[in-house]
């Protein structure tokens, strides 16, 4: 199954840790932090204290375990730093941009706006001569966003106006092809859920670029919601294919060995599409539907529903669903089922110069996060 690179989730509002807190998980102080931020990261002090606050703001523990879970991802996604230079990234987003373009505009008004990169504001220095030229995701998020003013001013079409009132958003965030931002990669559709303040669009995304806005999203994200792992190589495959889908994937895998079904084990239970969840029945819904219909106690495919919709919370766990296919798996396994699996999922993103899987991106974030967690034990932390 292929996800973009960092996929939509919708959070519980829970407490979080990555392990619970307890006695013998002691607070870092700031020192301490910085002392386990890579030794090549610049200000690391400035860092750790911005570490500190989010986790303070957001109520979280500071204990080893969950700031190491934390800076593993931060260099992972940016070897920590706030507005991060990716290569060739004006060509890719061309590609991007020409993808949707199409689709986002209509025939007539995407071949006026891909003729007006190309000729305007002038022939030598045109707007896609400019787009190519970019280093930073910064530096591509304001040239687009100056671009899109410029359409919008020049190119007076009602079909434009129309577009804004239909999808609800200026035809900038219609368009920009810049959708993860900042030291921590969120997607922009993330941050718009749980914005720290009342902000815009536009305002919200410089926010990002921020050292302490991108962490902030970013802590947000990866941390603000519990999970019973055993590892936290789990939490970082979450990150990348969305909350709880290793949980989520190990429920699949149970649903398939149940029906003899082949199934995509990639933690989506349910259809999405439009911002939502879609009125279509995927291949995990119908395997359910079949299996518990004939279920000593027997499920509505309603029932069954709702309880899917939960799938993106902990309260999944006490669906009658969830409890049902465990106890069906144990009594014909005889043993109890994995709480988590890697899930089976491609990373695509233009930024990347080929496609990768979420077990590629989760063992590489689990490496910095050993050598943190080896680093805290020589420094007796």
């Amino acid at each position: 199954m292929k996800k973009s690179l960092i996929a939509l989730a919708l959070l519980s509002l829970l407490s979080a840790c990555s392990q619970p807190a307890t006695k013998t998980t002691p607070t870092l102080t700031n020192d301490d932090i910085a002392k386990l931020i890579p030794k090549h990261v610049k200000n690391r002090p400035s860092w750790a204290s911005d570490i500190a606050s989010v986790f303070d703001e957001l109520k979280l523990h500071k204990d080893t375990q969950n700031i190491c879970t934390v800076i593993a991802v931060i260099d992972q996604e940016s070897n920590f730093n706030a507005n991060p230079a990716v290569p060739n990234l004006g060509q890719a987003s061309l590609r991007a941009i020409d993808d949707k373009l199409e689709d986002k505009l209509g025939k007539q008004l995407a071949g006026l706006f891909r003729t007006m990169l190309t000729t305007r504001p002038t022939k030598d220095n045109s707007f896609e001569k400019q787009i190519k030229a970019v280093k930073t995701e910064k530096e591509l998020d304001e040239l687009y966003q100056s671009i899109f003013d410029y359409f919008t001013t020049t190119y007076k079409v009602s079909k434009l106006t129309n577009l804004t009132k239909l999808s609800g958003e200026g035809i900038d965030e219609r368009l920009n092809p810049v959708t993860t931002l900042g030291s921590m990669q969120v997607h922009i559709n993330y941050a718009k859920r749980h914005r720290r303040a009342n902000m815009n669009d536009r305002t919200l995304r410089q926010d990002m670029y921020g050292q302490y806005g991108g962490l902030y999203y970013g802590i947000h994200r990866l941390m603000n919601y519990q999970a019973d792992y055993d590892k936290p190589i789990y939490r970082f495959a979450d990150y990348n294919s969305g909350v709880y889908s290793s949980r989520n994937s190990a429920f699949q895998q149970r649903v398939a060995t149940l029906t003899g079904q082949k199934l995509a084990i990639d933690g989506d239970l349910l259809l999405y599409g439009g911002g939502g969840v879609s009125d279509k029945i995927g291949q995990t819904e119908k395997a359910l539907i079949t299996l518990l219909a004939t279920a000593k106690t027997p499920m509505s495919d309603k029932q069954i529903r709702a309880d899917l919709k939960k799938e993106k919370t902990k309260a999944f766990e006490n669906t009658q669903t969830y409890q049902l296919v465990n106890d069906l798996f144990e009594q014909k396994q005889g043993k109890k089922p994995s709480y988590a699996i890697m899930p089976q999922v491609v990373i695509s993103s233009p930024k990347l110069s080929q496609d990768y899987d979420t077990n590629w991106f989760a063992t590489r974030v689990d490496k910095r996060y050993q050598t943190c967690m080896t680093s805290a034990k020589s420094l007796k932390l």
